[in-house]
């Protein structure tokens, strides 16, 4: 396997930001080392012809104003907190509001928003960030680690974060999916499969509101693989709510490949496998706002894009139904990814 390292850009602050290019026969994934972000992520269609499967930017000044976390490490804590504020040992914290009345994805300036130092592995890259006690609100120093390594036709990302005293740790990667390939088409035509039978309910902030329901007769049941556009336009009070698919569904954690996106037209698919309790599926419903143009030469418009972020149900802090995602110096984070993409009538690894 090849791993090239190339010049991105300057951040306002001055800062380097460099492009990881990891790539064999394969596939090809670009990693840049300001937020983790993956920029690209090359494979072949059914036809060998070989395009980007995740949205994104060519240039680091629209990722620094404009990015909607596109394909960036997202924490200390992914997802919405309830008007930033939570108790842990208490004492009450209040974080920064950044969302209508509630704090997302870490911060003003999270994870996705900092210089990571790099460590080339043998069949992948490293990357390291500390924490300092009080970054974004959230206590405790955390010394972070995420490696993406590459294996065929198979990318894993493991996560690991050591705290020195009780903190909050929920930690994802925010990648934009588009299966056509340089942004062909929206994804309302991409296949998804979701092994969950339970979705919580969120109130009108996106908030998790601790009482769940079952997908079964809903827009919401993804047990037998349909296209995401089959019902996002539903008269339901859920997708209303949110434009469209913003949800966390949860795991039943008894299959090896729990999560499954393909798209019929390029022959293209993802197989996801985790050791989360839960996938949070972004429909792309506010994407046109104002990112404009994307590295594939394509203005960004609404369901261009689908995220598919694993990671611990948003706002466990603050209800008491869910299991808190509390970690300290004896009970470090750990977490894995793994995402296997596939070609039909190619051989998969």
């Amino acid at each position: 396997m090849q791993i090239n390292k190339f010049k991105f850009g300057i951040l306002k602050t001055g800062e380097e930001v460099f492009k990881y290019t990891l790539k064999n026969k394969d596939l090809e994934i670009s990693i840049l080392n300001y937020g983790g972000i993956i920029t690209e992520i090359i494979m072949p269609d059914k036809d060998g012809k070989n395009e980007n499967i995740v949205l994104g930017y060519d240039n680091i000044l629209d990722y620094e104003e404009k990015a909607p976390y596109f394909g960036a490490i997202t924490g200390r804590v992914a997802g919405r907190i309830a008007k930033g504020k939570f108790t842990l040992e208490e004492k009450a914290y209040n974080l920064a509001i950044n969302n209508g009345e509630n704090n997302l994805h870490g911060g003003i300036k999270g994870l996705d928003k900092r210089i990571w130092d790099v460590e080339l592995l043998e069949d992948g890259i490293e990357l390291s960030y500390i924490s300092p006690h009080m970054e974004e609100g959230f206590p405790g120093e955390v010394k972070f680690k995420v490696r993406y390594i590459l294996k065929g036709t198979t990318l894993e990302l493991l996560y690991t974060g050591i705290p020195d005293e009780k903190t909050l740790i929920n930690l994802t990667n925010h990648t934009y999916f588009n299966l056509s390939g340089n942004c062909k088409e929206s994804i309302l035509n991409h296949k998804l499969y979701i092994d969950a039978d339970k979705v919580p309910y969120l109130d009108t902030g996106s908030i998790p509101t601790g009482e769940l329901f079952i997908v079964e007769g809903t827009p919401f049941d993804f047990r037998t693989s349909k296209n995401i556009g089959k019902d996002i336009g539903e008269d339901d009070t859920q997708l209303n709510q949110t434009k469209g698919y913003d949800h966390p569904f949860i795991l039943n954690k008894n299959k090896d490949v729990e999560v499954i996106l393909d798209h019929k037209a390029s022959g293209r698919a993802i197989e996801i496998r985790t050791d989360r309790e839960a996938v949070v599926v972004y429909s792309g419903n506010y994407l046109g706002d104002d990112e404009g143009k994307l590295s594939c030469g394509v203005e960004a418009k609404q369901h261009l894009g689908v995220c598919l972020e694993t990671q611990e149900l948003p706002n466990n802090i603050n209800i008491e139904e869910f299991k808190s995602s509390i970690y300290d110096s004896k009970n470090s984070y750990e977490a894995k990814t793994i995402f296997r993409f596939k070609t039909v009538g190619k051989e998969v690894k």
